[in-house]
C-alpha cells in the first residue's frame, strides 16, 4: 500500500464528503449551512488541489482542473458570504443564502467528478 495514495484520496474524498455536508438542508434557511463548514470544506480544497500538482498524467490534469473549479466556486461562496455579512451589513438573507449554497454545489459537482476520475484511475491501475 502506498501512503501517498492513501493520503491524496482521503483529501479528495473529505473535500466531497464535508462539501456534501454543507450543501444539504433548506437551501433558503441559513441555519443549515455554517459558516465553519464553509471553511472547513475551503481549506480541505486546497490541500487536495495542493496534492494534485505532483502528477504530470493527463489523468492528474483532469484531476487538478476539477479541483480548481471547486475552489474556484468555493471562494466565491466564500466572498459573497463575506460581502453580505461585512460589506453590505444584510446578512444572510434566503436570496444570500441560496447563491453560497448554489455555488458550494458546484464545487460539489466538481468534487464529484474527481472522485469518479480517482476511481476510474485506481480500476485502470494494473499491478
Amino acid at each position: 500500500m502506498n501512503p501517498e495514495k492513501v493520503v491524496f484520496g482521503f483529501f479528495i474524498v473529505l473535500a466531497l464528503t464535508l462539501n456534501f455536508g454543507f450543501f444539504v438542508g433548506d437551501i433558503e434557511n441559513p441555519d443549515h449551512h455554517h459558516l465553519y463548514e464553509l471553511y472547513a470544506v475551503v481549506v480541505v480544497n486546497l490541500i487536495a488541489t495542493v496534492l494534485k500538482f505532483g502528477d504530470r498524467s493527463q489523468m492528474g490534469a483532469l484531476l487538478l482542473a476539477t479541483s480548481l473549479v471547486a475552489m474556484l466556486q468555493l471562494l466565491a461562496a466564500a466572498i459573497v458570504w463575506a460581502l453580505a455579512e461585512h460589506v453590505y451589513g444584510a446578512g444572510l438573507t434566503p436570496v444570500v443564502t441560496a447563491s453560497i449554497v448554489s455555488l458550494s454545489g458546484g464545487a460539489m459537482l466538481a468534487n464529484v467528478i474527481s472522485v469518479i476520475l480517482l476511481i476510474i484511475e485506481t480500476v485502470m491501475l494494473r499491478r
